[in-house]
């Protein structure tokens, strides 16, 4: 297994999948799907490409293969994602290049190295000759670094009884992970020359008074009783906009907040503690005028450290390093996805740092043991 995962990896790197999502005229992940789709063809394993954009100017194709019975329902379905984010400042990053046992380049880490996880576990069930009673999925997916379209559209096409997301972990299981809500607030002032302040109201000044009572919210997040894998929620000001010109009164601002979330919180949580944020300084200042809107959330996802996948998760991983440590994660994941559509799954991935960075690298030992892992839990899930 080794020499196949590392050389899949490095070719895998070699291909620029930045979605364009993120970085507009990236050239996304259409150029990897057909690759990997050829590249297990080669192999035995029969693979789809199912076309996850509505764009029909721009292909971005899921590589979605089946091992086993022509069921409707999978034992396990294992999940990657194939598109990262842009190059930034990271010297050839498309240019994979191995050093002590690490190896370099944009998307090692998060995660094309999960995509060779997943098809070496996939390739070596092929090559013993695995008779599965029920069937193994692999999915190597598109957008997961912005919208999910790619899980999105999986979900609609795919069914399993219990699902593995691959994800930088450590080699951990990871069961738990938060979710995120991102808002906006709009202050109302009154718009005037800046020589008449009777005339004005200044709605940047309005929004100082929420930012000093978001700076409150976040700091009550920090005493109470954290979540017992994923610490304390939060939240913060991420963007603000106001004002037209210097010699003006700003007639409005608005500013873009992220509320990070624990499993048992909700939109309609987040969406009552920002109007109850508003409604106190309303009451402080019969001038202030502003609302709220949610712009878009993500839930976050928790599953029981003896729920079926994650104990035979546990299992798989203690035979091959010896050790099951168990964690959350603070970012957010597919996991939820699939959780809404009916698929309990835990996050589980290879070793490695720089996230994001300009030397994301990974473990090629951790990807190897990743895929092993892989393995056993897929006769496990499976057989």
């Amino acid at each position: 297994m080794e020499s196949l995962v590392h050389n899949l990896l490095r070719d895998l790197i070699a291909i620029d999948s930045v979605n364009p999502s993120l970085v507009p005229g990236a050239r996304g992940e259409a150029e990897a799907a057909h690759f990997l789709r050829g590249w297990l063809g080669q192999r035995g394993i029969a693979a789809e490409l199912q076309e996850a954009s509505a764009d029909p100017s721009l292909s971005r194709p899921n590589v979605v293969a089946r091992i086993g019975p022509d069921s409707p329902r999978a034992g396990l379905l294992l999940v990657a994602h194939m598109d990262t984010v842009g190059a930034g400042d990271m010297p050839d990053p498309f240019t994979p290049r191995e050093r002590d046992g690490r190896l370099y380049g944009r998307g090692a880490l998060d995660i094309k190295s999960g995509v060779a996880a997943i098809c070496a576990a996939a390739v070596s069930l092929a090559q013993q000759g695995a008779k599965l009673r029920k069937p193994l999925v692999i999915a190597a997916v598109v957008d997961e670094e912005c919208n999910s379209i790619g899980t999105q559209a999986l979900t609609k096409q795919v069914s399993a009884e219990a699902a593995v997301v691959l994800e930088p972990t450590d080699l951990r299981l990871c069961i738990a992970h938060k979710g995120y809500a991102w808002l906006e607030v709009t202050t109302h002032g009154r718009a005037a020359h800046g020589s008449l302040p009777d005339e004005g109201r200044d709605a940047i000044a309005h929004m100082g008074r929420v930012l000093a009572r978001l700076e409150v919210l976040d700091t009550r997040f920090g005493v109470r009783a954290p979540h017992p894998l994923l610490g304390r929620a939060s939240v913060h000001a991420s963007l603000i906009h106001g004002g037209q010109e210097l010699s003006s009164y700003p007639a409005e601002c608005r500013l873009q907040i992220e509320r990070r979330t624990l499993p048992g919180e909700s939109d309609a949580d987040v969406e009552s503690e920002m109007s109850d944020l508003l409604r106190s300084v309303a009451a402080d200042d019969r001038d202030f005028r502003g609302e709220s809107r949610l712009l878009a959330s993500r839930a976050p996802y928790e599953i029981a450290p003896d729920a079926p996948i994650a104990v035979a998760m546990a299992k798989s991983l203690r035979e091959v390093t010896g050790s099951a440590e168990t964690c959350g994660m603070a970012f957010w994941t597919d996991t939820a996805l699939l959780a809404e559509a009916g698929i309990p799954g835990v996050v589980f991935g290879p070793c490695g740092r720089g996230l994001h960075g300009a030397s994301e690298y990974v473990e090629l030992d951790s990807v190897v043991a990743a895929g092993k892992c892989l393995s056993k839990l897929a006769w496990t899930m499976c057989e």
